[in-house]
């Protein structure tokens, strides 16, 4: 069985696997993946071999703790289904262990609003319940993503010392918070911290020599002039894809946006 992606999670790949999965080029490498969020790419790939990555505690030691122990992982989520957990008593909830913490995130991701994750200047969890009830999944399937995770490292990690392990031959998949939000000129708050210019900046930096290195990159990101040129046209190709965002909690603010698509030459 092919392992599906076990969260949801705003600016999420799945449009970009339904429909630009043939821009990704083979590789005999490992796989490097700095802001990893839901994996949908990753999922998508299956590879052998690769690092995963984020700077969000709680979701790496979510994933670490479904790689190690699924089963618990499966069994604490039935106990908060079985007790009928109210979403606020769980947001406030302090886990002991990672099982607790691996439960606790997949619970919120999976009934909070829209499956953001949003926290506040003291790093606590504030999203709002959504319209959904918990949704657990069933044992076998965190068995599928638990086997896909056994040869992959996975670390809390910022975005330069990811990428700074791939090398020639490897696939770096980048998908950054986008500093400028498609066409408009707003920022958006990656947990405690902004992405800023400069973080954007540091990225096409690390991109470029890790391209110089012979990597193969694959890098999504607003559609806007300032970003299109930070990438040298003799390393990158740059492609407008457009996609619908359904983020936002009015339907009239729901839309068509564009993106790019960064690849090395």
């Amino acid at each position: 069985m092919k392992p599906k992606p076990f969260l949801k999670w705003a600016g999420g790949k799945r449009w970009f696997v339904a429909n630009y999965k043939n821009i990704i080029p083979q590789f005999n490498g490992k796989y490097v993946e700095p802001f990893l969020g839901s994996g949908v790419v990753f999922f998508h790939l299956t590879p052998r071999k690769g690092i995963i990555a984020d700077i969000n505690e709680e979701l790496i030691t979510t994933y670490q703790a479904i790689k190690d122990s699924h089963v618990r992982v499966t069994n604490e989520l039935n106990n908060l289904k079985e007790l009928g957990a109210d979403y606020y008593d769980v947001r406030e909830w302090s886990p002991e262990d990672r099982i607790q913490t691996a439960a606790r995130f997949i619970y919120l991701n999976r009934t909070c609003w829209n499956g953001l994750y949003r926290v506040n200047k003291q790093g606590q969890f504030n999203v709002p319940r959504g319209t959904k009830k918990i949704e657990n999944y069933p044992e076998d399937d965190f068995s599928v993503i638990s086997n896909s995770l056994q040869k992959i490292h996975i670390r809390k990690s910022d975005f330069k010392r990811t990428i700074g392990y791939a090398r020639e031959g490897d696939l770096v998949f980048t998908d950054p918070p986008y500093t400028v939000r498609h066409n408009n000129n707003g920022f958006i708050k990656y947990n405690e911290n902004i992405f800023s210019w400069e973080n954007q900046k540091e990225l096409s930096y690390s991109l470029i020599k890790a391209a110089e290195r012979g990597c193969k990159i694959i890098c999504t990101n607003a559609n806007h002039s300032s970003i299109k040129a930070l990438y040298p046209k003799e390393l990158f190709s740059i492609k407008e894809v457009s996609r619908f965002s359904s983020i936002s909690s009015k339907t009239s603010s729901r839309n068509v946006y564009k993106e790019i698509i960064i690849q090395s030459i």
